[in-house]
Parts: structure tokens; sequence; C-alpha cells
């Protein structure tokens, strides 16, 4: 990938803050692969460049600042954002629309999964901020929760990757597609407590009545 070994050569020179900055920028949704990034900051851990575990922490307040950013500029701004050129550019009409559809399909639920959809990520965190229908610790709850699983598995699979590169690049691919598999697994655990959480909850409901 020439977007991964550019990202390495920049990384190598400036270590954190490069990593850093290149993560914020994803959140304010420049195209660049956030996955890609932490594998980048991984490798250069691995190369010697750079503490892995210090790496895994600048992974989480890069991820985790540009997304409470893009919910902060919704929430102070609200829809005088969309006029600002450089948000037009990434919360087009379509992709507007496909927000507001999840949202009033999923509800909140979506933040937690918004991690895992390039390309709707930045809109539907600068919506939520739009919508104050969640507060902002709330939304770092959620979007940290799901940062917890993308985060470490990038950086250390770019750490254990980094001298066997035929390795990595395939266990890149199979990362993305395990990690959607991983997150509908908790979808669906999570969805089955709360169905039997409710089922448990009437016969107490219609007792007290």
């Amino acid at each position: 990938m020439d977007s991964l070994s550019l990202l390495v050569s920049v990384f190598t020179d400036y270590g954190y803050l490069a990593v850093f900055l290149v993560l914020l920028a994803c959140g304010f949704g420049v195209p660049i692969p956030e996955d890609i990034t932490l594998v980048a900051g991984g490798i250069i851990a691995g190369l010697g460049y750079a503490n892995v575990h210090t790496m895994f922490f600048v992974g989480m307040a890069g991820v985790l600042v540009g997304d409470s950013v893009m919910f902060l500029l919704g929430r102070y701004y609200g829809a005088h954002v969309l006029r600002w050129r450089w948000v037009a550019r990434i919360m087009t009409p379509d992709r507007y629309s496909a927000v507001q559809d999840k949202f009033s399909r999923y509800g909140n639920r979506v933040l937690f999964v918004a991690r895992f959809l390039p390309g709707l990520r930045s809109p539907i965190f600068l919506t939520a901020g739009m919508s104050h229908c969640i507060s902002y610790w709330r939304f770092l709850l959620l979007d940290g929760l799901a940062a917890l699983i993308s985060v470490p598995i990038w950086v250390y699979l770019g750490y254990y990757g980094a001298y066997n590169h035929e390795w990595l690049l395939l266990w890149i691919k199979r990362g993305q597609t395990g990690i959607l598999v991983l997150v509908a697994l908790i979808a669906v655990i999570v969805g089955v407590w709360y169905w039997r959480h409710r089922r448990c909850s009437r016969p107490t409901q219609a007792a007290q009545d």
C-alpha cells in the first residue's frame, strides 16, 4: 500500500506528534484511512522508533479528540456549520440523508457503530452534536468504547507485522472483516440482553400495578 509506506516514512521522522495530527485530520473528514494510520503507528513502534504502548494511547487520544471536535462543532454552531466550505465537502446531501436515516432507525446506538463506517463517521458525529439529543460525555463513552476495539487491534497488528509485510497486509484485510464481525456479535449480545431485561421487568411491573 502506497499510503501505508508514506505514513510510515512520515511517522518515522516525526513520531507521536505526526500520528496524533494525522488522526486528528481523519476525524475532520480528511480522506486518510484511520485504520492504515494506526497500523503505520504500530509499524514504527515495531521498528524501534516508538513505544507501542505509548502509541496506543496516542492513537486513542488522536481519534477521540478528532471525533470530539466534530461533535462539539455541531453542538455549538448547529446548522450554521453546514455553510462552512470544508464541512459541506464531507456533509454532502446524500450523506446527510443517510445519517438522518440511521439516526431515525437506530437512535444514539449508531454512535458506537459510526467508528466502523468510513465516510459516514464524521457526518454522524457532527449530526449528533447538532441534534442536542445526547450529552457530550455519553457521546465520548460510546465513541471511546468503540475506539477500544479498533485502536489496539490496528496498532498492535502493525507492531507485530513490522518486519513481515506480506503477513501484515493479509491481516489488515482480515482485520477489517474481523472487526465488523466482532461489532455485529457485540450488537447481537447487547440486543439479546436488552430484550431479556425488558421481558423480565414486565411481570414485575404488572404485579405492582
